[in-house]
């Protein structure tokens, strides 16, 4: 039996036919649904519980936000992505020998399941829902932008963790000679990233294979990327060809580059200012104006709980 299997709605399109945003705008069909965890799938600590309540059905995230989609051509060719380049134009000028097929995800550490899967075994069908999220980049710019993907929990709960497990550690592919960016010691490659067990089994947080109702493009992380809203965008790490349970918090790429502006939670705060600007508002990419920034990207409802308790300021 695979670890996941995956056929997506979107792949029978030509790759000419991109979705128009008016035509996304009114398509009331969501995609996939959340799909339900694999029957006698052991969650073994507490902090995963809420995975076992799956929603069923046809699901969107969001939907108040359609009127507020950038455009496919904004969120395509305005990005980070170290791997491509430095500039917000790189990842789409230098991403073209990029190949996200085939692709492996490696499954490691504290869990039952382990091993490495092909995407088509990795990304079950029945799971596939729209997310439309807010995006808010550490340098205080921001999009909205319709994802297509899969609830991280139930990737958490196939792999049913051991009780060692309170982490989780990402990593992107290492690919040199496809990834202009990786030939030059921007950053210590291969970029990682992190979040707590009981961060990655929110319901916010996504998998995404898609938006605007096509595959991943290499500049937006394909075949695969982590979605975590209620944080700054360098923790939505790209590519991912590893997800390892571990037991201590794990190395994350820019904390330790620069521990002091970039702290393991990259949670957005308003009320926490990087060192060399203000994070209390934010440009929201095609308007001309700043608007407020909201704690948590607006989504405190949602996750404000997991952090009760702490310093912000000092967890940030």
């Amino acid at each position: 039996m695979p670890f996941f299997h995956r056929k997506r709605p979107w792949d029978d399109n030509p790759s000419s036919d991109i979705t128009s945003e008016s035509a996304y705008l009114n398509r009331r069909q969501f995609m996939g649904a959340a799909g339900a965890l694999a029957a006698g799938a052991a969650l073994p600590s507490p902090i995963l519980a809420s995975a076992q309540d799956p929603k069923v059905g046809p699901v969107t995230y969001g939907d108040d936000l359609r009127g507020e989609l950038n455009s496919y051509e904004e969120i395509t060719t305005y990005n980070n992505f170290y791997e491509f380049g430095y500039d917000k134009t790189d990842p789409y000028r230098n991403s073209g020998d990029f190949e996200p097929e085939p692709w492996t995800v490696r499954i490691e550490g504290e869990a039952k399941n382990t091993g490495t899967f092909s995407l088509d075994d990795f990304v079950d069908r029945s799971w596939v829902e729209e997310r439309i999220y807010r995006m808010r980049c550490v340098e205080a710019w921001s999009m909205v932008i319709p994802w297509q993907g899969i609830p991280l929990r139930n990737v958490i709960a196939r792999a049913e963790p051991t009780s060692r497990a309170k982490y989780l550690a990402f990593e992107t592919v290492f690919r040199p000679e496809q990834m202009p960016g990786q030939r030059r010691a921007i950053l210590d490659w291969p970029y990682r990233e992190g979040l707590r067990i009981d961060e990655a089994a929110n319901e916010l947080a996504f998998l995404a294979t898609g938006l605007y109702g096509r595959d991943l493009l290499a500049q937006n992380g394909a075949p695969l990327r982590l979605v975590v809203p209620w944080k700054y965008g360098f923790k939505g790490i790209k590519s991912i060809v590893a997800i390892r349970f571990v037991e201590d918090e794990p190395y994350t790429t820019w904390r330790a580059m620069t521990p002091s502006e970039y702290g393991f939670y990259g949670n957005v705060n308003p009320e926490v200012d990087h060192p060399r600007w203000s994070q209390a508002r934010e440009r929201r990419i095609g308007e001309l104006g700043r608007r407020p920034t909201l704690m948590f990207n607006g989504y405190a409802e949602q996750v404000a709980p997991l952090y009760a308790g702490m310093d912000l300021a000092r967890y940030y």
